[in-house]
């Protein structure tokens, strides 16, 4: 299985929103109410800007939650096993993790989390059906999409092909 150079990530890959819910609701839920911490991003020094193959990891006052998505449709959400102090090797890269290397991350640093939603993709292409994950803060929001094959980044609200499922 291919750790994405981060030594004991295991990505656990999950295609339908279902499965998401299945697997993760309750943990997900569980982050209401807890503060954004800190979140963390694997940078290119050499090209000086995020590499999107690599989790996004999302620290809510110690419980970290590590978002991937790879291929059209593959989502992995993982729990407190990338710690971002480590390297990230990958052959031909020079990779280092970030805390808030993006403005619009920045601004939701410190806010309380109202909730999450799992944004299900409804155009009629390779990606329908596809669970993006959104977290909702009291005034915006950050969504972790499929941008095919590598995590995308969005400060907005749900796209008009995107279903939203709040995870209540």
């Amino acid at each position: 299985m291919f750790d994405f150079g981060i030594e004991g990530y295991q990505p656990l890959w999950l295609n339908r929103r279902s499965e998401v819910v299945r697997e993760h609701a309750h943990r997900l839920r569980g982050l209401a109410g807890r503060t954004l911490t800190r979140v963390w991003m694997v940078w290119d020094r050499q090209d000086d800007e995020w590499f999107c193959d690599c989790p996004v990891l999302f620290d809510f006052e110690g419980e970290q939650v590590e978002i991937n998505h790879h291929k059209f449709d593959d989502l992995s959400l993982t729990w407190n096993t990338i710690d971002p102090s480590g390297p990230v090797r990958w052959t031909g890269f020079d990779l280092q993790w970030r805390s808030e290397p993006l403005p619009g991350l920045q601004a939701v640093r410190g806010l309380s989390l109202n909730g999450v939603e799992l944004l299900e993709w409804t155009g009629r292409d390779l990606a329908q059906g596809n669970a993006d994950v959104s977290f909702v803060f009291e005034t915006s929001r950050v969504t972790v999409f499929n941008a095919l094959d590598e995590n995308g980044l969005s400060f907005a609200s749900p796209d008009q092909h995107q279903r939203s499922h709040p995870l209540h």
